[in-house]
């Protein structure tokens, strides 16, 4: 069957979009199943830097059709912002497919995702505060407005007086601040509407259709498993389900469709926001790592936490998600390191875990088992074969295949798609 998956399996930022872009090149279809524009992917093409956050990484090839599919939240502005500055960087945008199912992250959701980490305080999960959570809630409890509705005039209208009812009693009475006007976001939302409107269709059929035809289908996922609304490090984790489970049914296909599921691993391991990091290294390493690395939000700017790779966390991910090979990314910011350590296991009360503890106060306390190599010390940048590899260098992501149980199937050695070693054709 002529599909394949790529996800991340850490905390996100793994270089899923370089990984995406890449195989992009052999896919005649590249879906986006999930999640909203706080899930940004950088892809480098002949050294010009594409920051995406809607966008499925496929846009970047015109012939390609790409869909955001219908477990998507849409930020309508922030997408035909994104259209535009493709357009205007020379990139044609000619096969966009939007689902009339994907819900519509409205200025309330926004507001709503503002006011309640400032209540939180020090126990806030840290998101983007791009109103995906609270989008994702009104989804939940079934007062969500969908890109279908925002087609219909009337539909939305209707929609948009209830839920400004409730919002704005909600803003005034227990946010204690200012709520919205319907006139100006009608207004506003209305011509977004006729700007997206050659693009949407109901994209559950489309995808259906294009796998049944024999077409080369690339699901795309954002986030990572760890950030796995049921199975991730929860509270602090998305509002969707970034697994190969939940792109099924973002994309609404059957999971007998899913086959090829690439699991994306950094080569070392960072996260955004709070939440347990056994491996973290606050302190030289960390900040060598963070510095070489330029490990800053794509969508948010903010620095990631940074550490050793966790096996541990990657094998969790393997299991989860059915993984059936692994693309090792940015093993080149690790050149310059004499020793390098990796995290196999975590020890707990004097035990080894045998599982990836669901308890974030186990996961708090439990101390990393490290296994230490050495560095390979030079520039890898320019190998274009596995063989050109250094012998260390190939030890090291060999022994993350053999801790995790997953074979290798691609390693990235720079972000330009030339920098790209292909050991198993996924396609």
């Amino acid at each position: 069957m002529a599909t394949a998956m790529v996800m991340g399996t850490q905390w996100g930022d793994e270089g899923k979009g370089k990984i995406v872009d890449y195989l992009a090149q052999k896919a005649d279809v590249v879906i986006r199943s999930q999640g909203g524009n706080n899930a940004g992917h950088t892809v480098v093409v002949e050294d010009a830097s594409f920051a995406l956050r809607l966008l499925p990484s496929g846009i970047l090839y015109s012939e390609k059709t790409c869909i955001i599919g219908s477990g998507v939240v849409v930020n309508p502005g922030v997408l035909l912002e994104e259209l535009d500055g493709m357009r205007a960087r020379g990139v044609r945008i000619s096969a966009l497919e939007i689902s009339t199912r994907a819900h519509v992250i409205m200025p309330y959701h926004i507001r709503i995702d503002e006011e309640d980490e400032k209540l939180k305080g020090d126990a806030k999960i840290g998101t983007t505060k791009n109103g995906i959570g609270p989008c994702y809630a009104d989804k939940i409890n079934r007062v969500g407005i969908r890109i279908g509705d925002l087609m219909d005039e009337t539909v939305f209208s209707r929609k948009l007086k209830q839920n400004l009812l409730l919002k704005n009693r909600l803003f005034t009475q227990y946010y204690g601040c200012e709520g919205f006007d319907y006139e100006t976001i009608l207004k506003e939302y209305l011509a977004y509407a006729e700007r997206i409107r050659p693009f949407v269709k109901d994209t559950n059929y489309s995808a259906n259709q294009y796998i049944k035809e024999g077409r080369k289908v690339l699901f795309e996922g954002a986030q990572a498993a760890m950030l796995d609304l049921d199975h991730g490090t929860y509270p602090f984790v998305t509002s969707s389900n970034p697994t190969a489970g939940g792109a099924c049914v973002g994309a609404g296909v059957g999971p007998r469709r899913m086959a090829n599921i690439v699991g994306v691993v950094k080569a070392y391991t960072t996260r955004v926001g709070a939440g347990p990091f056994p491996a973290e290294q606050d302190n030289e390493i960390g900040d060598y790592l963070r510095r070489t690395g330029h490990e800053f939000g794509t969508v948010t700017g903010r620095p990631r936490r940074c550490g050793w790779l966790d096996t541990a966390v990657v094998a969790y991910a393997a299991m989860l998600n059915s993984l059936d090979y692994l693309a090792i990314t940015r093993l080149d910011i690790l050149d310059g390191l004499d020793t390098i350590r990796i995290c196999k296991g975590y020890m707990y009360n004097g035990e080894v875990l045998k599982e990836y503890p669901a308890s974030l106060d186990v996961l708090e306390k439990a101390e990393p088992i490290y296994e230490e190599m050495a560095g390979w010390k030079e520039d890898i940048s320019h190998c274009k074969t596995y063989a050109e590899l250094p012998e260390n260098a190939r030890y090291y992501v060999e022994r993350i295949a053999q801790l995790v149980d997953v074979p290798l199937g691609i390693v990235s050695v720079g972000p330009n798609r030339s920098q790209t070693i292909v050991l198993h054709d996924i396609f």
